[in-house]
């Protein structure tokens, strides 16, 4: 398996510019309105609503918030402990399947769609984090090596 590519600013910008056309259309396709499915809705579906709409703009907050740590720290607005530190990503919980029945299958696609975004993100920080551990391993690998001569 080929070593996973590092975050570039290309990547970054490419994954920003999905997530705020993702972040609008969940913006709009959960925003109230004087028509809202709500009223028509069951209490069971207008939960569901609301719940899994909570859910896909949380996650989106989420990408957003990441993608722009990144951003600030390819452009040398943040440094790498700071990013490392406060940058992280949380893992996000899916759909709940009995609530997602609920809804209009447009919806759900929707909703899957964060999903997929976030753990698309999940992947590039988990693979960040690894360089991170290993960068760490090897210099303290190093250090040990050098240790061992300075006293043998």
């Amino acid at each position: 398996m080929a070593a996973p590519a590092s975050i570039n600013p290309r990547i970054i910008e490419a994954l920003y510019c999905e997530a705020l056309v993702l972040s609008d259309e969940v913006r709009a396709a959960f925003a109230p309105s004087p028509e809202s499915r709500v009223s028509t809705a069951t209490e069971e579906e207008a939960l569901a609503l609301s719940c899994e709409g909570l859910r896909a703009t949380t996650r989106m907050m989420q990408a957003a918030a990441w993608l722009l740590n990144h951003r600030a720290y390819l452009a040398g607005n943040l440094s790498e402990l700071q990013l490392r530190r406060y940058g992280r990503l949380q893992p996000s919980p899916a759909g709940d399947p009995e609530r997602l029945a609920l809804l209009d299958p447009a919806l759900c696609e929707l909703i899957r769609a964060t999903e997929l975004l976030h753990e698309r993100l999940m992947r590039l920080e988990q693979c960040w984090r690894a360089e991170e551990v290993q960068e760490q391993d090897d210099i303290f690998s190093l250090q040990r090596r050098l240790g061992m001569r300075a006293h043998g």
